[in-house]
């Protein structure tokens, strides 16, 4: 009796994650939470992890041509944020706004309002492209980096930049499919790029050098966004663009921007936090503290981007059931999703804490590079299942179209206490990179609280957009 209970459970999950991945339209505002939970979660988290993957395979391969190499490629990520940060920012405007229309049972609105998001993106996109591409060398210099650094870096940083249109639409549009539910579509559309991205960077690499990283990674995400694009206005989901959808509406454009622009400045807020810490390790550390340092970041990202595929969820859940009027369901989905990203990030709190070497070995064999790799994954990891809290509490904020409130809370965490405690402990203190490493974890777990603390008091439930 026990086997067969176990077969049928085993069945129940196995249908339901097969549920997930086919992209088939559901209703998430009734029925069980733990239900939509799983459904949207299951492809948002897919959807991360090869991007995750490819982030570590990218990094596997650059650190075969030296630790200038490294550095370069850390330092322009670091830079490179700020366009995933308007990317975002853009992101999470629309998918509080298309989410809340398709809780309202209004897909042509949904429809219409990712069109302007679109018309949006594309004029920030040819600012930053032509701006990255001008200023590239300077750019790293300004990050701290070596001449030499800045010498091998340069193109590599005008071919990342230049093509950031890609990143830009690959976030954007995936945004409009996850507003709308469909995160199979989104998941589809980025794990095509990530693939590509796997198979052509060591052959690019070969062939070209550090460029050629840069070449694969835009050529991947172009194709990524080739594909969206078909499914976006030749698919046969719920939400479909038509041409007449991009007619210029000056009162959506508005509410799209009053969602987004708090959101952009959140994450370049972040960004900007990070940019600065890479340059406190680069100039208190040396390039080989700086190799170790973004070596661990890239392994912190590849597990803090399936968490916030979690948390994407969460997004989508409050943004439908306030259109839905179910604002009690949308606050009993967040704290599920909290309770699973919390567990998920404890586990890998525990990897990172106990066995960080072989991890750190992976990527470089060179014992100083380890040393600073090792020590930053320990610090880091401390505070992992604080960042799991930390990211779904902001992530349901935004997805209530309430992003002013994250902002405010990442200025004040980040630029008012992360930045002048890393200053303070590796400079001051004279601590050097580990400063900057105890930094992280202690603002993160801030983070956390502050949010917490936020979405408890529920102003979210009464934002209009």
């Amino acid at each position: 009796m026990s086997s067969l209970n176990q077969t049928k459970t085993g069945n129940k999950y196995f249908n339901a994650i097969k549920l997930s991945l086919n992209g088939e339209q559901q209703d998430y505002t009734q029925g069980s939470i733990r239900k939509a939970v799983f459904l949207l979660a299951i492809p948002m988290i897919l959807e991360l992890s090869l991007e995750s993957v490819f982030a570590v395979v990218d990094m596997f391969f650059v650190g075969k041509l030296g630790q200038n190499a490294i550095a370069t490629v850390g330092l322009t990520e670091s830079v490179i944020t700020i366009v995933y940060s308007i990317a975002i920012g853009l992101s999470t405007g629309a998918t509080a706004i298309v989410a809340r229309r398709i809780g309202e049972k209004d897909p042509e609105a949904a429809a219409h309002a990712g069109a302007q998001s679109l018309i949006i993106c594309l004029i920030a996109t040819l600012i930053v492209s032509v701006l990255g591409v001008i200023f590239a060398g300077d750019i790293l210099s300004l990050m701290g980096a070596s001449k030499e650094v800045v010498a091998d870096g340069t193109v590599f940083g005008r071919i990342m930049l230049g093509g950031s249109m890609a990143i830009m639409l690959l976030f954007l549009i995936n945004g409009i499919f996850r507003g709308a539910g469909n995160a199979a579509m989104a998941m589809k559309s980025l794990w095509i790029a990530s693939v590509i991205n796997i198979v052509l960077c060591p052959v690019f690499i070969h062939f070209f050098g550090l460029k050629g990283a840069a070449i694969a990674t835009v050529i991947g995400r172009s194709t990524g966004v080739l594909y969206q694009c078909y499914h976006l206005f030749k698919g046969s989901g719920i939400l479909k663009i038509h041409a007449s959808s991009f007619k210029i509406d000056p009162a959506i454009i508005k509410s799209v921007i009053t969602v987004a622009w708090p959101a952009t400045f959140q994450f370049i807020i972040a960004s900007g936090s990070w940019i600065v810490l890479a340059r406190i390790v680069a100039e208190t550390g040396g390039t080989t503290a700086s190799a170790g340092y973004q070596i661990a970041m890239r392994n912190v990202v590849f597990f803090i981007l399936p968490a916030w595929g979690l948390s994407n969820a969460a997004a989508t859940l409050v943004g439908q059931n306030l259109g839905a009027n179910e604002i009690d369901r949308a606050e009993r989905s967040v704290m599920l999703t909290t309770k699973y990203n919390a567990i998920f990030m404890a586990c890998v709190a525990v990897l990172f804490i106990l066995i960080p070497r072989p991890v750190i070995y992976i990527f470089t064999q060179e014992e100083a590079i380890i040393a600073y790799g090792v020590e930053a994954l320990r610090i880091i990891g401390a505070g992992f299942m604080f960042y799991g809290i930390g990211m779904v509490m902001t992530q349901a904020l935004n997805g209530a179209g309430d992003t002013k409130a994250p902002t405010i809370i990442y200025f004040i965490c980040f630029w008012l206490f992360q930045v002048p405690l890393a200053y303070f402990l590796s400079k001051t203190l004279d601590m050097k990179a580990t400063g900057a490493f105890i930094a992280i974890p202690v603002a993160e777990t801030m983070i956390a609280l502050v949010a917490w603390f936020y979405f408890k008091k529920g102003k979210w439930k009464e934002v209009k957009v």
